[in-house]
């Protein structure tokens, strides 16, 4: 567990450029995808380690392990995390949790308060009577489409299609689930925030190619998103911040045109299987180094007890359970962990 319940903490500091990099190669709703998931699965990783370092902490607190009839003697040699350590890592879990919960509160005030600008409408589109040229897609059961009357003056028939048709896609797609579990997993390790930005980029080159799809002219959804983008910007005010709502002239937008007016197909590497693996291999050593400290502790605790507590009325049960305590304590008698946990202490104290 010394070293196993670091890998969840560090890894994330290597994948999330590897991920960047790959997204960028990928189809715009495989790189939403990839993103996403890779968010998820470092972040809960991220928060396994956390709980673990707190428990294996908490065991050296001798009302605790008195509770828990665990051996003192055991608990000094098997337990490698300090209790300042333990504390450290049970207030960034505590931290993390608490903003978690604030972000989520935040994003439903927020998507409310849209909700309920939105409350006039017709067959999933809200026509707002505003000069601001705004649009933007407000997720929901159903959900709903949002445009100004200001937007609307500032498109032409066709434009209008492709802005509705890039909102739809929004809707379609399930966008805002994506950006939900980015900002939580960002709460959870903040070297994930740099993956916010792309994956909002990604969303939106999403809607265009489907909004493309939907009118069957890219010139006409770039130039759309152009002029949508130039009408709010003349209008002297600026994009909102970046909520539970996706809008069409959010993100780069001289980008998102330029990859409109290149070739459809996505970008071909040849480095892109050797960043595929290099990814791959990152979340397995996230991954399996959680499982693998969670094993450890839990093998540690049975370890203690038995020394503590050992089986009185079942002879091959406790011969069986003491086999793994003697392994258990001979893995923890290899001076190279020993030397790895005496260094942390070394290093907290």
């Amino acid at each position: 567990m010394v070293v196993d319940v670091w890998m969840p903490l560090l890894v994330p500091l290597l994948a999330v450029p590897l991920v960047r990099l790959l997204a960028d190669r990928l189809s715009p709703r495989s790189a939403s995808w990839l993103l996403a998931a890779t968010g998820v699965l470092l972040s809960g990783c991220t928060a396994l380690a956390l709980l673990l370092l707190t428990g294996a902490g908490l065991l050296r607190v001798p009302f605790v392990a008195a509770a828990e009839h665990l051996s003192p003697v055991l608990l000094r040699r098997m337990s490698p995390v300090p209790v300042p350590l333990a504390c450290a890592a049970s207030a960034a879990l505590a931290v993390t949790i608490i903003l978690a919960i604030w972000t989520l509160h935040r994003r439903r005030a927020a998507l409310m308060l849209a909700r309920n600008a939105s409350r006039s409408r017709r067959g999933g589109l809200a026509v707002l009577r505003d000069e601001l040229p705004d649009a933007y897609a407000v997720p929901g059961r159903p959900g709903t489409v949002v445009v100004t009357t200001g937007m609307l003056r500032a498109l032409d028939a066709r434009e209008r299609d492709v802005l509705l048709a890039h909102e739809r896609a929004h809707l379609a797609g399930r966008h805002h689930w994506f950006t939900l579990t980015m900002d939580v997993a960002t709460v959870l390790h903040p070297a994930l925030a740099a993956l916010h930005g792309p994956l909002r980029y990604h969303l939106e080159r999403w809607a265009d190619e489907s909004a493309a799809d939907a009118v069957g002219d890219r010139r006409v959804v770039a130039r759309a998103i152009a002029r949508a983008a130039l009408a709010r910007s003349r209008a002297g005010s600026p994009v909102s911040a970046p909520g539970p709502v996706l809008s069409a002239i959010s993100g780069p937008v001289p980008r998102r045109v330029a990859a409109l007016l290149a070739a459809p197909a996505p970008r071909r590497s040849r480095l892109l299987p050797g960043m595929a693996t290099a990814l791959a291999a990152c979340l397995a050593m996230s991954g399996a180094g959680a499982l693998d400290a969670a094993t450890d502790l839990h093998g540690s605790l049975e370890a203690m007890e038995i020394h503590h507590r050992p089986e009185a009325g079942d002879p091959h049960r406790a011969g069986h359970r003491h086999a793994r305590h003697d392994r258990i304590e001979a893995r923890w008698a290899d001076p190279g962990i020993q030397g790895v946990a005496g260094a942390v202490d070394h290093s907290v104290t």
